[in-house]
């Protein structure tokens, strides 16, 4: 566990403290018994700073404000708003949002939606109903506890109970039947309720709570209604088509992010047939991508790159409007298709694409989406659908609490969905007079995960309900407790959770679609672990040969040369421009440019990055190299303590990726902006009969004038099973380039010690240092994280320099950071030469100037032939 400055000082003052948090947590529970708080989350996300003990009334309209509220100035946002904005939500949005435009699109929707004009109060489904009509009262029928006769759904409320709210919530729900019991009690139900059970209407006779001029059912006797829709029951896909059908063709539309080049490549090698079409979008932001796919268009008519491009963000509202439009772009292009699917870089096919075209030939015009699965009313409070979301400023802001239409189904689950080209053309095209269809688009351009939601729902609700298949073709590799971390808070409002990656103890899971209609999995990631790609190829389309080449060696793009160039390349030009230098200066070339970065695995262990760079030799002649190079960072552990020798992978990175337990910062590239975390793994203590053992350490981290800049307090317990941990630091940016030491200590002796680089920098948002003042900036970060007050424990200065050495390191530092040019290029080579290994070069074309292999020939190079990935194969 790790501890902050304020929880050791707890430990000083715990009496005093201990009072003050009891009379703290009264007053939050006071505060929360007088509020009607909502949780949420979804098979997506879970709202942890609003998961109540026991959900409210799900219908539960009046949000009891606080009695004070904060009240924002125009002078505060920067124009006067249309309304005295009175939501807390809306009002925290308002105080965190960065620009002026998301200030003002947040509080336009705020008081739109406070004035009673923004969404549809009462909405009409177009799904055909049979005989059913809302609020058609049944009567009076006798219920049982051991048997009751709408056993679907139950609520209680004492405050807003009514047949009219009943009907409503099971309507919403899905539910034919709504009944009233007790006056307090709503339960819903698909089961006509019998004859035999009919009561006098005069066995009903308790009054409403939530309206006193009608009735609610009586003790054990039930006011039943019909809610007007008919019990929905998913269509069964068919699985074989008949003879003679004609085959469809598919639009694969794959919404892609991220750098992973190779991958794609290979996930379009197996869906790939000429009849069938292939529309890419690449996420505005990823100029590499989108550069190296754009090349595809000149070799294959039926692949085309989407040129109105959007920046999604987990859970955002974009990715709906994004869908949309390439499914319009795909409607306005002149390729015939029948189906859209929707996959992304993290999907690949568990059965053969003539298995998948046999499978949608047999159900023409069918709309496959995969339902949540649960009671629609705790997924709509887990999934936010009861909240408002507004999109700006790439991130998802939570305005405030809504109540959805009345009057038509909610459903919900997965984004990844495969639908006929009639529905397609219906949700694209909205006509002005369809008043569902445009509610539903401004519903959902305002809601959290809208695509989980946006066609379900428009499914249940229309003509197009009959075409509702509960599959979506797909096995996602849920593993919650993993999966679940909170890890999008930096992008929206809500806790949201994200599937594991496939890895080979997955692989049962894979084997169980064979007999399934499911023809997709995900995720994969062959920078995480290719094995499980390999494995699946080789039962789909039969074993790799031994002379297949470089079978299992996975490349991807760190940085390119032509790629937009901006504050997130800085580090690596920095440091990439340094190895290029050190590696031209040991083949005794002159550098020239940096080209492009890319990371290199063999048989899922991490071989270090590729350096390509060009070079001059002595005879001016311009030379194109690779060099790989593998990180390091110097650590040692102590010999004889029982912990240390269970202590693996002890190293200081960035980027912790909980949900795989990895640090995604392969090339330990960390520069003076990084936000540092130690990651270890304690393996599990082979003697089984030992007695349990728990450690109480403590982590320093040292700066280069050693100092003491933070530290950590870890406790950790001994496990069956091998144990990954990691350690965030709070140092104050930019941090002291140089050599850093971690030590993990414990009461009297050193467990282990890491001394790792923090690189300078040589770039400013993209360009080349010019400025002292912007060198000193970025690169002579001199402050300290700790308090002024701090006390030192006598036992840890030992582990630091003295105040002497420190001021005179101090003073070297400050020097060194304002270096530009020349100088600031060796200060950065001597300090990268020490903690990133040359390990081997090559020359793109044959020189007799230098004496190395050609790239082609060196297995490891990114020019390597790499024919699993190889999409020009295609072409042959």
């Amino acid at each position: 566990m790790e501890q902050s400055v304020s929880a050791r000082w707890l430990k000083r003052y715990r009496a005093f403290f201990l009072i003050l948090l009891l009379i703290v947590a009264i007053q939050l529970f006071l505060a929360y018994k007088s509020l009607d708080i909502v949780g949420g989350g979804s098979g997506s996300g879970f709202d942890a700073a609003e998961a109540p003990a026991s959900p409210p009334p799900p219908h539960s309209q009046a949000r009891v404000q606080p009695p004070t509220r904060t009240k924002l100035t125009a002078q505060q946002l920067g124009f006067q708003p249309e309304c005295d904005i009175l939501a807390r939500e809306a009002i925290s949005a308002l105080q965190r949002a960065k620009t002026k435009d998301c200030r003002e699109h947040i509080a336009h929707i705020a008081c739109a939606i406070q004035a009673g004009r923004f969404y549809a109060p009462q909405l009409r489904s177009s799904c055909p109903a049979g005989n059913h009509t809302a609020n058609v009262s049944l009567g009076c029928f006798k219920d049982e506890k051991d048997r009751r006769l709408l056993a679907g759904y139950y609520s209680s409320s004492k405050t807003s109970n009514s047949p009219a709210k009943c009907v409503e919530l099971c309507l919403q729900s899905g539910y034919p039947y709504a009944g009233v019991q007790y006056g307090r009690e709503c339960f819903c139900g698909y089961d006509t309720p019998p004859r035999a059970a009919k009561l006098p209407d005069s066995s009903c006779n308790t009054k409403c709570l939530g309206n006193a001029k009608e009735i609610c059912g009586g003790f054990y006797a039930m006011n039943i209604y019909e809610t007007g829709i008919a019990k929905f029951t998913a269509q069964l896909a068919a699985t074989t088509p008949p003879e003679e059908t004609k085959r469809v063709r598919i639009a694969f539309l794959l919404t892609l992010n991220g750098r992973a080049l190779r991958q794609v490549h290979r996930l379009l090698k197996a869906l790939y047939a000429p009849e069938h079409v292939y529309y890419i979008h690449v996420d505005e932001r990823q100029d590499y991508l989108y550069r190296k796919l754009l090349e595809l268009e000149s070799k294959f008519p039926n692949i085309r790159l989407a040129r109105k491009r959007f920046s999604t963000i987990w859970g955002g509202a974009s990715l709906l409007t994004m869908l949309l439009q390439c499914m319009e772009d795909l409607l306005q292009s002149n390729w015939h298709w029948d189906f859209v699917i929707n996959l992304s870089e993290s999907d690949f096919p568990v059965k053969t694409l003539d298995k998948l075209v046999d499978f949608l030939s047999a159900n023409p015009g069918r709309n496959f989406v995969k339902g949540h699965g649960r009671e629609t009313q705790k997924f709509i409070q887990k999934q936010g659908l009861d909240k408002t979301f507004v999109e700006c400023d790439t991130h998802m802001w939570r305005i405030g609490d809504r109540k959805l239409p009345a009057g038509i189904q909610v459903d919900g689950g997965s984004d990844w969905v495969a639908l006929s080209r009639p529905f397609v053309a219906y949700v694209t095209h909205p006509r002005e007079d369809d008043e569902l269809l445009q509610a539903l688009l401004k519903l959902f351009r305002h809601t959290l995960l809208p695509a989980e939601s946006f066609f379900h729902t428009v499914l249940r609700n229309t003509k197009h309900c009959t075409s509702y298949v509960d599959n979506n073709l797909h096995v996602t590799n849920w593993k919650r407790k993993q999966g679940c971390k909170c890890q999008y808070k930096h992008v929206v409002d809500w806790c949201g959770c994200s599937p594991n990656d496939f890895k080979p103890e997955d692989w049962p899971r894979l084997q169980a679609t064979e007999q399934k209609s499911l023809f997709f999995a995900r995720k994969f990631e062959p920078v995480i672990n290719q094995a499980v790609l390999l494995q699946l190829e080789e039962w789909l389309y039969g074993p790799y040969t031994s002379e297949y080449a470089n079978l299992h060696g996975y490349w991807q793009s760190l940085y390119h040369h032509e790629d937009v160039h901006g504050a997130g390349d800085d580090l690596a030009r920095s440091i990439g421009d340094s190895v290029m230098r050190l590696s031209a200066r040991q083949a005794k070339l002159d550098p020239l440019e940096l080209i492009e970065l890319t990371h290199y695995l063999h048989r899922d262990q991490y071989k270090g990055f590729l350096v390509r760079y060009r070079a001059r030799g002595s005879t001016g002649k311009p030379l194109h190299l690779e060099t790989r190079v593998r990180p390091t960072q110097q650590g040692k552990l102590a010999r004889n303590a029982r912990f240390s020798k269970r202590l693996r992978n002890f190293e200081v990175s960035t980027d912790f990726d909980q949900k795989e337990q990895i640090a995604r910062n392969f090339g330990k590239l960390l520069g003076p902006q990084s936000d540092l975390l130690l990651s270890y793994t304690l393996q599990a203590n082979a003697d089984s009969g030992a007695a349990s053992h728990s450690y109480n350490l403590t982590l320093l981290w040292i700066d280069p004038l050693g100092r003491l800049q933070d530290f950590n307090e870890l406790h950790v317990e001994d496990s069956t099973s091998d144990v990954i941990n990691h350690s965030k630091t709070l140092l104050k940016h930019p941090i002291t380039p140089g050599i850093w030491t971690a030590k993990l200590i414990g009461r009297n002796s050193i467990y282990a010690q890491l001394k790792f680089l923090i690189a300078p920098l040589a770039y400013y948002k993209g360009y080349p240092l010019a400025k002292s003042s912007e060198a000193e900036a970025l690169n002579a970060g001199l402050t300290v994280a700790l308090p002024e007050d701090f006390e030192m424990p006598v036992e840890w200065q030992q582990h630091l320099q003295t105040d002497d050495e420190q001021f005179t390191m101090r003073e070297e530092s400050l020097a060194k950071g304002k270096m530009l040019g020349q100088e600031l290029h060796s200060w950065i080579d001597g300090l990268v030469g020490q903690f990133f290994q040359l390990r081997e070069s090559c020359v793109v074309e044959a020189d007799s100037e230098v004496s190395l292999p050609l790239c082609s020939d060196a297995p490891w190079s990114s020019l390597a032939p790499d024919p699993k990935s190889d999409v020009d194969a295609l072409l042959k």
